[in-house]
């Protein structure tokens, strides 16, 4: 039987695993039947690193259905896009007069209340 000062793997796991899905150290804790410090002491590692593991699975994921084909492809490529690589969907208006001339406003006495 492990002690419970040298966690199992198993245990390790669990908390890498809860800390990667965003669970707080103080739920963490609870689960692990722990007070918040013992846990920190002792799962420093898991809680530190938990986050960085979940997020590059996730980004593997995204990123081999992004390099692949059909709709699904194009949708996580253009997110993909937009997240890393600093692609915005921009509008741009430009408003102009008759025939491309500049804007005429003519207000007269009567429009302006005069």
């Amino acid at each position: 039987m492990p002690s419970l000062d040298n966690p199992t793997a198993a245990q390790r796991r669990q908390v890498e695993a809860l800390a990667g899905y965003g669970f707080v150290e103080a739920d963490i804790a609870t689960v692990m039947a722990l007070d918040a410090e013992i846990l920190r002491q002792r799962y420093g590692n898991e809680l530190a690193s938990g986050h960085i593991k979940a997020n590059a699975r996730v980004a593997e994921n995204l990123f081999r259905r992004a390099t692949g084909e059909g709709r699904e492809a194009v949708i996580a490529a253009i997110f993909w896009l937009k997240a890393r690589a600093r692609w915005t969907d921009s509008t741009a208006h430009e408003l102009s007069g008759k025939d491309g001339q500049p804007i005429r406003i003519e207000i007269s006495a009567t429009d302006a209340g005069l």
